[in-house]
């Protein structure tokens, strides 16, 4: 179910596993980090600038230059991805391009613990 383009791209809602997933648009450059950003803020709801910085958590150059290969040769098939905590969040990087968001109100319900 796609459920926002506030992020600039389509973010779909996975209700089966309670995620959101993006892809990062190879016809246009834009740094993995850009599109974090601004898909989790838009996924939040709230203004990219409310976000924590997402150097708290990972190093975005770093983190650029790894899934930067989509941009510079189009997706390519893979299976490494990088999951870290970014704000309220889990988020996941697949070498394909896919970003997978999942709230941490997801986390603590399949835990059996109310989120706050």
């Amino acid at each position: 179910m796609s459920v926002d383009e506030q992020a600039g791209r389509t973010v779909y809602y996975d209700e089966d596993r309670g995620t959101y997933h993006t892809w990062c648009d190879t016809d246009s450059y834009e740094p993995v980090s850009t599109a974090l950003v601004l898909t989790v803020s838009s996924v939040l709801e709230i203004d990219p600038n409310e976000l924590g910085m997402l150097s708290e958590y990972i190093e975005p150059d770093a983190l650029n230059a790894l899934f930067g290969h989509w941009q510079r040769d189009g997706p390519r098939a893979g299976d490494g991805s990088i999951s870290f905590p970014f704000t309220q969040c889990t988020v996941t990087v697949h070498a394909n391009g896919e970003l997978v968001i999942e709230p941490a109100h997801r986390h603590a319900a399949s835990n059996g613990v109310e989120a706050q």
